[in-house]
């Protein structure tokens, strides 16, 4: 990307939003961050105030008209603002429209106004096949993110798809770390549940190949590691407490909870292509966006012969698991004085304030 550019990152105050806020201004972008999380951006702008490259405001998705005036002023646009948890869209699904669905079209409304250069969406393994309403609205933003290059000769609109993202707000991680250290049973919806997993690092990383490989329309999924719940449950059990096992107890799935993670479906894969480290669902009316060429580089296999989802894939063993948590920055040296940050990395990544 040329550091000329101005790039604006919705959903800047969360986890993968801060990473990529980090990535970026140490790269020397020129960055507008915006979220609707009040304390999370206050204390970002606090972190990230004697930084003149970087512009932090309090903004709604769902207003255009909010929108507008921070959108007619970049030339990429990240879009990460979403709500995520899956129990609190079941709650209030009116919530997810509006800011999962309706959001994202008043990003392509205002992105195709001033003909922006890109827009890199990032969606959810739980739009793949949804059984939930967050799922639901993932996949409907999606679709509107690939139907927007259809109407627009100039700039491009693609998505991700992203599994697990370690450490990330609403993790499993620091619950069951939680219920390790106090010594009480360690809560598994089900034993055979599988997952995808990527580190902070990876999705921002992710993300930042989507821009620079996207065509327009299509999905950008990376390859990441799958491991058994009861497993990573085991492995935080070696790390946290070496010397105790605690027990582990079934509850039950959750509503709208699948026992494997989806990132494509059965019907994409005959229009999917596989790169070394990625994977890249085509539209499924290729004819609307035929100008795109979808010609990508380093391709290795355009004929799969199994949906890419969690079930397929081979587990990590607790070893590797211990590997990836590690590498994730996950230790057992946690600070008495904090209840709610296991991911010690994370804070050493910011700026200091005098910088």
């Amino acid at each position: 990307m040329d550091k000329d550019k101005t790039i604006l990152i919705t959903g800047v105050a969360g986890t993968v939003g801060k990473e990529l806020l980090h990535q970026l201004t140490s790269s020397g972008y020129r960055i507008v961050g915006i979220d609707n999380d009040e304390a999370g951006l206050f204390n970002l702008i606090l972190d990230y105030q004697n930084i003149p490259t970087v512009s932090l405001f309090l903004c709604d998705i769902r207003s255009e008209a909010d929108l507008d005036k921070f959108i007619a002023k970049c030339d990429i646009i990240f879009h990460l603002a979403a709500l995520k948890h899956v129990s609190l869209c079941e709650i209030s699904p009116e919530q997810a429209v509006q800011t999962n669905i309706l959001g994202t079209q008043n990003i392509v409304n205002l992105a195709s106004k001033y003909s922006i250069e890109k827009v890199i969406f990032t969606s959810s393994d739980k739009a793949v096949n949804p059984t939930n309403v967050m799922g639901t609205s993932k996949l409907m933003a999606e679709r509107i993110i690939t139907s927007a290059n259809a109407n627009s000769s100039s700039t491009i609109f693609s998505s991700t798809r992203f599994g697990n993202v370690l450490g990330s707000s609403g993790s499993v991680v620091p619950i069951f770390i939680k219920q390790i250290l106090e010594g009480v049973p360690i809560t598994i919806t089900d034993f055979n549940m599988t997952r995808f997993v990527m580190s902070v690092d990876e999705a921002v990383n992710l993300i930042l190949k989507a821009s620079e490989i996207a065509l327009g329309g299509e999905v950008i999924i990376t390859k990441m590691p799958v491991l058994k719940i009861k497993d990573l449950a085991t492995s935080l059990n070696k790390i946290f407490m070496p010397d105790t096992e605690i027990p582990m107890i079934e509850i039950g799935v959750k509503p709208g909870e699948k026992l494997y993670e989806e990132l494509m479906t059965e019907e994409e894969m005959p229009r999917s292509l596989e790169l070394e480290n990625f994977f890249i669902v085509k539209p499924a009316y290729t004819g609307f966006y035929s100008h795109r060429g979808f010609d990508y580089e380093g391709i290795v296999n355009n004929n799969l012969s199994n949906p890419y989802h969690s079930g397929n894939e081979l587990a990590l063993s607790d070893e590797k698991i211990i590997e990836v948590l590690s590498k994730a920055g996950v230790s057992s040296e946690i600070s008495s004085s904090s209840t709610k940050r296991y991911w010690p990395g994370e804070s050493n990544k910011r700026p200091s304030r005098g910088s």
